[in-house]
């Protein structure tokens, strides 16, 4: 067990000192925290769990992103990048993800102002205040952060920091099977049948679901974009067979859609609608999973329905059920997350999922973040909690307003300088959708 002191050049603000601001997670948003705080003299270190850079992302990288280009890239980011010959893509094409690591975020990282100050294969399982837990009070904002590190090759160390920007994400925190929040009775008999959102049916994993009974499990665009995929593949190889479960009476976040002025997500719902209608998938609605059971080499899902127990038997499942944050490495951290979303509390009646999609969420920044524990803030996709859409362009603003708070621009931090379009950002094309970017 090792206690290591980063220590960096002074930054502007004085209540740094000299210790660096620690970024959790080194995909889209913690590169652009990166870009922002450089920017301003700022000195950080980037804890990435993935052996290289935005892990999570690649495990999705054959989807295509809602957003075009122009919206994909971090101002600060961006002139990094150009200053350094970097050649800007075509702003209106829409990337999967694979190509935004490959054109955008691989490039940044290289960077030397980047690259000398992220660790990769480096896990935080806990953050906390140096010789204070959650119940002590006084001093606490004068005390340098502690981060717990667990690294690849087991080794367990304690590092400080002067602020903390948490941008893990939620990708690696699905939501339950279960309707009840809770994983279903038995999941753990058949965990290796279910795999996780948004899976590679045309590509890496086609092996999986090919001439197989694939049962999808969420009402939301990663569902359907799954849907439409293994519809492809049903086409291409005979035997493939697709149930659709949801849990409400209508899958209104994908049906709802259709009149939706984003043509490019409406037409996804319409793609579905048109699917469930021909019978290329079997749609079924009203189911709340209470347990799961082994038959054979596929599993047996049995929910309740209409008053009474049904079942479905599939060879695989897709949880496509949406993700939450992962809040057990901030128990020592004192957060205002609000009750139901589990975003941070003054976020959370901006982006309520029954109010509002991507593109009708205000742009905001360190006002709507901060949290009790001064110098501490959730971004990016985990600062949603558990609703879904989240825009690469909103969690861009986010680190830049908090890059300016941290460097004593007070007037600045709470300034918008992002305009979201009302239209053409939440969408896909016709190659797939996620629930962000």
């Amino acid at each position: 067990m090792t206690l290591i002191d980063l220590t960096a050049p002074a930054a502007r603000n004085l209540h740094l000192g000299t210790l660096p601001v620690a970024i959790i997670g080194a995909g889209p948003i913690g590169l652009a925290a990166a870009a922002q705080l450089h920017e301003r003299g700022i000195d950080f270190i980037v804890y990435e769990a993935g052996e290289s850079i935005a892990s999570s992302m690649a495990a999705w990288g054959h989807t295509r992103l809602f957003s075009p280009w122009k919206h994909l890239v971090d101002p600060a980011a961006g002139r990094l990048l150009l200053a350094s010959g970097w050649t800007e893509p075509d702003e209106s094409s829409l990337p999967t993800g694979s190509e935004l690591i490959a054109h955008y975020l691989e490039p940044l990282a290289a960077l030397d102002a980047i690259a000398s100050r992220i660790r990769t294969g480096t896990t935080v399982t806990a953050v906390s205040r140096e010789g204070m837990d959650r119940t002590r009070t006084v001093g606490r904002g004068s005390r340098a952060f502690i981060l717990r590190l667990a690294g690849v090759d087991g080794e367990i160390t304690d590092v400080r920091a002067a602020a903390v920007i948490d941008a893990s994400g939620t990708y690696l925190n699905p939501n339950s099977l279960g309707s009840n929040g809770l994983d279903p009775l038995g999941f753990g008999g058949v965990a290796d049948l279910v795999s996780h959102a948004l899976p590679d049916v045309l590509g890496a994993e086609r092996h999986r679901f090919a001439r197989k009974h694939t049962a999808v499990v969420g009402a939301g665009h990663s569902a359907a974009n799954t849907l439409i995929n293994l519809a492809q593949l049903a086409r291409d190889e005979p035997g493939t067979t697709v149930t659709w479960i949801i849990r409400n009476t209508a899958a209104v976040r994908v049906f709802g859609s259709a009149d939706d002025e984003l043509q490019a997500r409406a037409s996804i719902g319409a793609s579905v609608s048109r699917l469930a209608e021909s019978g290329a998938i079997s749609q079924v609605d009203g189911f709340e999973i209470v347990g799961l059971e082994r038959d054979g080499d596929g599993v047996d899902i049995v929910g309740n329905r209409r008053g009474g127990l049904e079942h479905v038997r599939a060879d695989v499942i897709v949880n496509a059920t949406g993700f939450r944050p992962n809040l057990d490495m901030l128990r020592e951290i004192r957060l205002s997350l609000d009750e139901i979303v589990e975003a941070p509390a003054a976020l959370a009646p901006l982006i309520d999922p029954n109010l509002h999609s991507c593109g009708t969420v205000s742009p905001h920044g360190v006002a709507e973040l901060t949290q009790p524990e001064r110098d501490f803030f959730i971004v990016g996709m985990k600062s949603y909690g558990r609703a879904p859409t989240f825009l690469l362009a909103t969690g861009y603003e986010q680190v830049r307003s908090i890059a300016d708070e941290l460097a004593g621009n007070r007037v600045a931090a709470r300034q918008v300088q992002l305009v979201l379009p009302v239209t053409g950002v939440c969408s896909t094309g016709g190659g797939g959708a996620s629930s962000c970017c």
